[in-house]
């Protein structure tokens, strides 16, 4: 039963995965002027229940011993997902021979959700598979990975930078270890600072259009699965929180942001609100767990 709910939640990372694949493809078609007839139709696929519950089906399949090779597996759960966010007739309108001038550009985006999906799923579940057992996170933990999830999605490197700042060279997992050192602390500490006056730029584009949102939540994910992966949790579900929480708080921030507009006729008072919110967050979610010390004992004296 375990090893099920771990390939679900390892399916569902996979899914969120492809989602975002598919979401950065449809953007960049949308960049070129093309358009489609299922676009619109098939706007659920990404970052919902679509997206996320073919992964979600896929892993526990494989979980199961279910593992068809990537050929036969990235086609499939592309039609999967689409035939679930747009219905069968979103798939048969692909196979339709006479419809030969834009089917090319249809089939794209589901193929690239199901490579990606399958892809991602085949390399976390060896990864997990091939590592000696780690204890789930606990809901500290999960805390934590809300707290630096919300930090990426207020400001997109704060997380990171904040991982950086709590981390050491010596730490277990690639992305502690790494941010740990003076290089990676040094970068993202730039990154972090640029990002505060970048973002009160008129010129800065919204942070929910995909270029603003992926990376967010990307940021989310990495930072919550780091700090699990440091501390000896199992990384999925803080990734997977963290992603979330990074979607939820962008969009929050947005609307802290145009409530300041219109109290007090400029958003710079939300943006600075969020630069600080932001940065608590980020050293909540990031700083090592205290250890309970050991009790005190009295010493007796030695019997004469």
């Amino acid at each position: 039963m375990e090893s099920l709910v771990s390939g679900l939640l390892r399916g569902c990372a996979a899914g969120a995965a492809g989602a975002g694949a598919y979401l950065a493809t449809r953007y960049l078609d949308d960049s070129t002027g093309r358009t489609t007839r299922a676009r619109g139709r098939s706007d659920l696929l990404v970052g919902a229940a679509a997206g996320l519950g073919v992964g979600a089906l896929a892993g526990v399949l494989r979980a199961a011993g279910v593992r068809p090779p990537a050929a036969v597996s990235g086609p499939l759960l592309g039609v999967a997902a689409l035939a679930a966010s747009a219905g069968p007739s979103a798939v048969a309108r692909i196979v339709d021979p006479r419809r030969s001038a834009d089917r090319l550009a249809e089939i794209i985006p589901p193929l690239v959700y199901g490579f990606t999906t399958h892809s991602t799923l085949v390399s976390v579940s060896r990864v997990a598979e091939g590592r000696e057992a780690v204890p789930p996170a606990s809901p500290a933990a999960l805390l934590r990975a809300a707290a630096l999830g919300a930090s990426s999605g207020s400001r997109s490197a704060t997380g990171l930078a904040a991982v950086a700042l709590t981390s050491r060279p010596d730490d277990t997992g690639p992305v502690a270890s790494r941010l740990g050192g003076r290089t990676g602390s040094t970068l993202s500490g730039i990154a972090a600072a640029g990002e505060l006056v970048a973002d009160k730029l008129p010129s800065v584009p919204s942070r929910l259009a995909p270029l603003g949102l992926i990376p967010r939540a990307a940021a989310g994910a990495t930072s919550a699965a780091a700090v699990a992966r440091r501390d000896g949790h199992d990384p999925t579900l803080p990734g997977l929180v963290g992603a979330a929480a990074a979607i939820g708080t962008a969009v929050l921030g947005v609307r802290l942001r145009a409530a300041a507009q219109r109290r007090f006729g400029s958003d710079r008072p939300g943006a600075v609100a969020e630069d600080v919110l932001a940065a608590a967050l980020g050293w909540l979610g990031a700083r090592r767990p205290t250890m309970a010390a050991p009790p005190e004992t009295t010493a007796r004296p030695l019997a004469r």
